[in-house]
């Protein structure tokens, strides 16, 4: 395999000001391929996600109002919350409808929640601005078990990058005003922090311009495209930035994935293969895999393959504890089958060989 290296020495005491000044003037920097060193994050993990039981929460709006929301629109709205204690506490609350194909398609709108600071103060959203709610799309047999399974995306991401979106299960009694009628429903969704948030928690900064995958930390490159190859999503770009984010951290350009509905683990009614126009392969179906991962050394990706066996164990746990909150056993065990699988390919040199290193992308 053609290695590909672009180097561009910095001075080690270069500021992070510096660095975005040559971006605006348009030298693509590459990041090293290294692991980085974070601050201590432990105190600056919001309340919210310090605890990952499941959170209790009643949810009232206009589903209509919802779904005409913009960037800068809200819909007001209380949130009642009940964490570990008898009660539910009430906060005001801003909603506005998020998502692109969700948005469109779902039957449930999925949500962006904005807070104000002075009445967060003492609640477990404290330190918290803004939250992404993922709840199920639609109203089929399954939609609460699809809640989980992309949940369980984001726990076995957790587990392979210091640097990831912190999420937490909720157990939701949603009240929606159609306009012809109020639907009470109980349903499984979870949070999700806002970019903004793990920007800070980690010392670093959202960056907004694309750059291509070989232009990004090596280590996280790979990482992030063999997790994409874990849980069967071809629903993303590391080039364009769909459903995927960037950060500066550590003089290093990291990426982020997010939004796992289309993937092969979660297995959703309404998935569909995507994103895979340029690629040599063809799939039809969301739970074969299709590796979309550029060409980097090969001992690098030796490094990574070696970090995801290193933590099978506690991935496939992690899968464990959840199964209580699955509503069909079903479900539960083809979702464990499906990472066992990947497992299975790992554990193999031609399998790796084949469905991986070979089919890197130039």
């Amino acid at each position: 395999m053609p290695t590909f290296k672009v180097t561009i020495c910095f001075d080690m005491n270069i500021r992070t000001s510096i660095f975005f000044l040559v971006l605006l003037i348009g030298i693509d920097p590459i990041a090293i391929a290294q692991d980085f060193i974070l601050p201590n994050e432990t105190t600056k993990i919001p309340v919210l996600f310090q605890n990952e039981r499941p959170i209790s929460i009643k949810l009232a709006y206009d589903a209509r109002a919802i779904k005409n929301t913009t960037d800068s629109t809200y819909v007001a709205s209380i949130l009642y919350y009940k964490n570990d204690a008898p009660s539910f506490d009430s906060m005001a609350i801003r909603l506005q409808a998020r998502g692109i194909y969700r948005r469109k398609q779902c039957f449930y709108t999925p949500l962006k929640m904005r807070f104000k600071k002075s009445l967060t103060k003492g609640t477990i959203f404290e330190g918290t601005k803004k939250l992404k709610v993922v709840l199920p799309c639609s109203k089929g047999t399954y939609n609460n078990d699809d809640v989980v399974k992309e949940y369980m995306g984001y726990k076995l991401y957790e587990i392979v990058s210091p640097i990831h979106f912190k999420t937490r299960l909720a157990n939701i009694e949603l009240i929606q005003d159609t306009g012809r009628k109020t639907n009470h429903e109980a349903l499984k969704g979870f949070f999700i922090e806002d970019l903004d948030a793990v920007a800070a928690r980690v010392d670093g900064k959202e960056l907004k311009r694309n750059f291509h995958p070989l232009q990004q930390d090596g280590l996280s490159s790979v990482r992030n495209a063999i997790f994409e190859y874990l849980i069967g999503n071809t629903d993303f770009s590391m080039t364009s930035q769909h459903n995927y984010k960037l950060v500066f951290v550590d003089k290093k350009v990291i990426g982020i994935p997010y939004d796992f509905d289309m993937s092969g683990l979660v297995d959703a009614s309404y998935a569909a293969v995507s994103g895979v126009e340029n690629m040599p392969d063809q799939i039809t179906e969301v739970t074969e895999r299709l590796y979309k991962g550029y060409q980097w050394d090969v001992a690098l990706y030796q490094e990574v393959r070696q970090e995801y066996l290193d933590h099978k164990t506690e991935m496939l746990e992690t899968v464990d504890r959840l199964q209580e909150y699955f509503e069909h056993e079903d479900q539960f065990i083809q979702a464990r089958r499906f990472i066992v699988e990947f497992f299975e390919i790992l554990e193999s040199d031609t399998n790796f060989n084949s469905k991986i290193l070979n089919r890197a992308r130039e």
